[in-house]
């Protein structure tokens, strides 16, 4: 996976997390009748994981590089990707904590 695929996928799972469309943005109709879509936490779990894998990933190039099995281009392939996916959630948490803080200054 090259790293400009990688910042495109993580852009369009923040997308989606932002479309209205995708029933994020609906109130639940009746008690108990569940939004329509993924909710948050799992849209946030699964953007966790993928970072997580993208770590694991990294690792696992650098174990082979240093046991000889792997060729250093693919080494720094997998720890680009990881840079751009920390990056990109450190942004998107960067921008929760703004909006957060922007509700919470809010007069009542």
């Amino acid at each position: 996976m090259t790293i400009p695929s990688v910042a495109a996928g993580a852009y369009a799972n923040i997308a989606r997390l932002a479309d209205p469309s995708a029933g994020l943005g609906k109130a639940a109709g009746a008690a108990g009748e569940a939004a329509s879509g993924p909710s948050f936490g799992a849209m946030l779990k699964d953007a966790l994981n993928s970072v997580t894998e993208a770590g694991h990933k990294s690792d696992a190039q650098t174990q082979a590089m240093v046991a000889g099995k792997s060729d250093m281009v693919d080494v720094v392939t997998a720890v680009s990707e990881t840079e751009v996916a920390v990056e990109t959630m450190v942004a998107v948490r960067n921008k929760v904590i703004e909006a957060y803080q922007s509700i919470m200054s809010m007069p009542i």
